[in-house]
This record gives C-alpha cells, structure tokens and sequence, in this order.
C-alpha cells in the first residue's frame, strides 16, 4: 500500500482528472500537482475554486516533455495518469496526436517514475482496449483487440505500463473503465453533447441504428474506485471499473429527451463511424472483492447530470463557440450524409 502524501496528477484540468482533484481536495489530506498542458479539453475552469489552495499546483507543461516531467517526479510519492486524446472520432480523423500523447507521454511519464523510485504509478485506461464484446462481460485477463487509433493507442500504453512493472519493478496498477459521465465534461462527448444541443433545440447526430451498447459509470463512482485503488490496489494488477448499467445508444438519447421534455424528431441518424464496436461490457469482480461497488443508480446520476449541464450554461457555452469547436462539429457531422438503408 502506498503512503500516499502528495500525488502528480497528469490530465487533471480534464473531466475525469477535475473531478478526481476536486474529491481529494474536499475529503483527503493529500496535496496534488497538476501537471496539464491544457488543450482543447483541458480547461482551468474546472478546478478554478482552488487556485489559492496551498494543497493545489497547477503545472502547464507537456506529458512528453522529460524536462518537465522528471523534475515534478522527486516531489511526490504517486502519480496517477489520466492525460490523453481520448475522442473516438478525432482519433479517426488523425491518430497522430494520440499516439504521441497516449504512447510517448505514457512512457516518458514511466520512466521518469522509474528514475524517482516511485511508491505507485495508477494508469487509467479504458474498456475500448477489449474490442467489441458480442456476448458476456471482458476480464482483465482478456486479449487486447482495439478497433479505433484511440483504442490502440491507449492498449499502447497499457502495455508500456505493464512493461516498465515487469521490467523494472515499476509499483504500476493499470485500471480500464467503461463509459464516464458527469459534471465537467467536454461537450463534444456524446452525452454532454445530447443535453447540450436538446437545451438549444438542435439534433442530436446518432450513429447508425443506434443499437450499440455501452456500460455508463458515474464519474465520482469512477473517482471512488481510483482512491480506493491507490489506498489498496496490488502494483502489477489491472482492475476493471464499470457502472454496471448498459443501455444502448438509441434507449439513452430517448431516455435523455423525455426527462428534458424534448421531442425525439431532434434524432438526427447520420452514417455509422467506420470500426464503431457494437459492445462493451465489463467483469468488475476483482475491484468489487476490494469493497467497491458503484453507488449512484444509473438513473439518479443521469437526472443530476442533466441539471448539472442546465444549472451551467456558463460553463459550456464558450467552449461551443469557439471556432475550433465549430468546425470539428461540421466535419464530423454536418457534413456527414444520413444513415443508409
């Protein structure tokens, strides 16, 4: 069990990284580097109610950059890695941002841990590793079959991390989580997307027949599980943190509508993304012998999501406006023809 007493969290103006500092600012002792280099999804707003906390540093600087890096490396004694380029669809468009972000800066991150003999390095990947799940529930032990760049690239680092443990001795944990959702989300990601553009009256791009389905995970069920992690996770174990809830995307967008009051003729079909999986779906055996289980209902954290976003028009507004924001909305679906058939 690591002592923890200061951590360098990479990734943390993001959404599950924000959500994360803030839990540990409001219920533990420990004091957190932020290390972020703050791009399109990373946004100091997230965490703006800390600036002034003596228990908070935000570092702007690059995951793969060693000169940053190694030098934060001597002040703590755990790191816990959720930088990267995450969207699919980005992925699709140029792969190279992830592999360099996901791969490189995963291993520069690992290196740098080895060098300051580190106490624990917690890796935060994520289910798409596994590949489509046509039936049952994927292992940690299950063969790695990625689909997208994104997915390859993350399984990349997966396997980087499990490198630098055997290798090295590295004290790694590498987790796999399904579907997050919750406050502070970047609004292209489906479900802030789905709320966002409902509340404006604008349709929602759904892909294909909508019948993928997908396990969603409250995010600060997510974040208990990644504590409980550092306090007691085995180095060398992968641990799998699901929500236990799957629905597939269609029953959500009409779910969502109703409670907002929505009609469903703002379902917009547009042509499936190329190597979209089908399914995901996870065994969380192993983390739930450690105590953890989630505990918010998928219900209940949906409905308070959706009041998130609506209480916060002043938080994701801008971001929609910006130019880039704009223009990846375009490509990605307004210029994308209609589902076939």
């Amino acid at each position: 069990m690591a002592d923890i007493k200061k951590i360098l969290v990479t990734g943390g103006l993001g959404f599950i990284g924000s959500n994360f500092v803030r839990h540990v600012l409001q219920t533990k002792d420990w004091h957190i580097l932020n290390l972020d280099l703050k791009t399109y999804s990373g946004n100091p707003e997230n965490l703006k109610e800390f600036s002034g906390n003596p228990r908070y540093q935000w570092i702007h600087a690059d995951i793969t950059d060693p000169t940053a890096v190694k030098p934060l490396m001597g002040q703590v004694s755990t790191v816990i890695h959720f930088a990267a380029e995450t969207h699919v669809d980005r992925s699709i468009l140029d792969g190279t941002s992830f592999v360099k972000t996901n791969v490189l800066g995963t291993q520069v991150l690992l290196e740098a841990a080895r060098e300051n003999n580190m106490k624990l390095f917690l890796h935060v990947s994520t289910d798409e590793v596994y590949g489509s799940v046509a039936q049952g529930e994927s292992l940690e032990t299950d063969p790695l079959l990625p689909n997208s760049p994104y997915a390859a690239s993350k399984a990349s680092s997966d396997l980087m991390a499990r490198a630098y443990h055997v290798t090295h001795g590295l004290p790694v944990v590498v987790t796999r989580c399904s579907n997050n959702f919750g406050p502070y989300q970047y609004p292209e990601k489906a479900l802030p997307l789905l709320i966002t553009n409902a509340m404006r009256d604008i349709p929602f791009p759904l892909y294909g027949d909508g019948s993928h389905v997908r396990d969603w995970l409250y995010v600060i069920d997510h974040v208990k599980a990644l504590i409980l992690l550092l306090e007691k996770g085995v180095p060398g174990e992968i641990y799998n943190i699901g929500g236990s809830f799957s629905i597939s995307n269609r029953d959500l967008v009409n779910q969502v509508l109703g409670i907002m009051k929505k009609p469903t003729t703002l379902i917009q079909p547009v042509a499936d993304r190329p190597g979209h999986d089908r399914r995901y779906a996870l065994n969380c055996d192993k983390l739930k012998k450690l105590g953890w289980k989630p505990e918010t209902s998928f219900q209940e954290a949906l409905h308070e999501t959706i009041r998130w976003y609506q209480a916060h028009k002043d938080w994701w507004q801008p971001l929609i406006e910006k130019k880039s924001f704009q223009t990846y909305y375009k490509k990605q679906y307004e210029d994308r023809p209609g589902e076939k058939g």
